[in-house]
């Protein structure tokens, strides 16, 4: 949902509650500025975050210990966030 800033400031309350269950998108002088989201989703999106490494910057021994590594009985909640991932 799109609504520009003298909308969203007009409406905040219900377009607020509206965010928990999907984006709302501001918008300034007709161009996206802001989106709005729930602390759940935000949180969700942080856990995401990735710190991109190559290869060569690993030792031998990381390489070596993330060939060995098992994840721990208990985590398959974990798989749910690969459901929507692409490269």
């Amino acid at each position: 949902m799109k609504v520009s800033s003298a909308e969203f400031i007009k409406n905040y309350s219900t377009l607020a509650d509206r965010a928990l269950s999907e984006p709302i998108t501001i918008t300034r002088n007709g161009c996206d500025r802001l989106v709005v989201i729930s602390a759940e989703e935000y949180s969700r999106l942080k856990r995401r975050d990735r710190r991109v490494v190559e290869l060569a910057d690993f030792t031998e021994e990381e390489i070596a210990a993330i060939a060995k590594a098992e994840v721990p009985p208990g985590h398959e909640s974990l798989d749910e966030e690969l459901n929507d991932w692409r490269p």
